[in-house]
């Protein structure tokens, strides 16, 4: 049985660094960076697949401080749906200028329906973080 690609898009929010100046000003809330739906209707069930790619700079708060970043990435529109992937880094004090943040994951035996949306979501634990770029992230879908 071959490998078919159902659909493909990308999110771009900033496609250069410091090209964006966005403060993540709530503490462990969700901040949506990415959003794209996806066409799988054409997928088998059971055997359809959504990988995707991300990567997104942030700025520690002007007085450095221990800061957590959270993204996490959920099958829906809002923060409250499926989580599909999450990953968490703490920040190093030590880095004045923007950390560059990139992740890669799977949505495995995603539902076979036309207009199936994806989120990325960021959130801090420090007031004052600030989202600089760039921020892009990608969708690809695959069936069996």
């Amino acid at each position: 049985m071959a490998t078919i690609l159902l659909d493909s898009k990308t999110s771009q929010n900033a496609s250069y660094a410091n090209s964006i100046a966005i403060p993540i000003t709530v503490i462990n809330t969700p901040n949506l960076i990415a959003q794209q739906t996806l066409n799988l209707s054409a997928g088998v069930a059971g055997q359809t697949r959504v990988e995707f790619t991300g990567v997104a700079a942030v700025q520690l708060p002007l007085l450095p401080l221990l800061t957590t970043i959270n993204i996490f990435v959920t099958r829906g529109l809002t923060s409250a749906d499926i989580n599909v992937f999450s990953a968490s880094q703490n920040l190093d004090l030590s880095i004045v200028g923007p950390q560059l943040l990139a992740f890669s994951g799977s949505d495995f035996n995603a539902p076979n329906i036309a207009n199936q949306a994806y989120s990325v979501f960021i959130q801090s634990s420090a007031l004052g973080t600030i989202r600089v770029g760039p921020e892009s992230f990608n969708f690809t879908a695959y069936s069996n």
